[in-house]
């Protein structure tokens, strides 16, 4: 396959390719280390906490795949986008079910 097959969006010169992983990189530090400081400066009360953590950890979940997987919205990248959308539901439904079982166990225990 050489490069006048693929979109525009998969043509990156090396360089460019280059840039975005360093933009990638600054930016999933900087959202660990932010997640870091919060956890143990705690500036916040628990509730608000576990908010602000959730919101860094979708924060990176969307650079991650972003910068590092090349997913996003173009058309190209629709296929790649459901792909990873489906293996989160069926992630999603496995984890919820084992959660649901077992708080239902933990019920019928005591």
């Amino acid at each position: 396959m050489n490069d006048d097959d693929l979109p525009r969006s998969e043509r990156e010169d090396p360089g460019e390719e280059f840039r975005h992983l360093l933009l990638g990189l600054a930016s999933a530090a900087i959202l660990t280390a932010a997640a870091f400081m919060m956890a143990v400066a705690k500036p916040f009360p628990a509730r608000w906490m576990l908010i602000g953590l959730g919101a860094l950890a979708l924060v990176q979940i969307a650079a991650q795949f972003r910068f590092f997987l090349h997913v996003d919205l173009k058309k190209s990248h629709r296929d790649d986008l459901q792909l990873v959308l489906f293996a989160g539901l069926v992630i999603a439904l496995m984890v919820g079910g084992s959660i649901w079982i077992l708080f239902n166990q933990h019920a019928r225990m005591g």
